[in-house]
């Protein structure tokens, strides 16, 4: 993924939105790596990793919003640019997993 994908602030949602947007059918779409991932995840997102999601970005559903998560907002800042670019609608999860824990998102292990 090129550098610019992370040169200007996408669209962004808080914890709370972003649950209530999956509430609404949006989908988590989680970048981060594989161990991150098997640690702790939010339940019924899909795990797409960063450095995999040029590739495989046409396996997501176009017609959902699309909510890029990671640990703490940067690398789903540049999934949510990136995912924008190609037509999707999509928004970044500021502060990632340390803002969904404090809004009392579900995890799952």
């Amino acid at each position: 993924m090129s550098f610019r994908h992370y040169l200007h602030r996408p669209p962004s949602v808080t914890a709370a939105e972003a649950i209530e947007l999956v509430g609404q059918g949006a989908l988590v779409v989680d970048v981060r790596w594989d161990f991150e991932w098997r640690r702790v995840h939010i339940p019924g997102s899909v795990h797409l990793p960063l450095e995999q999601l040029p590739r495989r970005i046409s396996e997501l559903p176009e017609d959902r919003l699309i909510i890029a998560f990671c640990t703490g907002g940067l690398r789903s800042a540049g999934a949510a640019n990136l995912l924008v670019e190609n037509g999707f609608e999509a928004v970044n999860m500021s502060r990632g997993l340390v803002e969904w824990r404090a809004a009392g998102g579900a995890l799952t292990s």
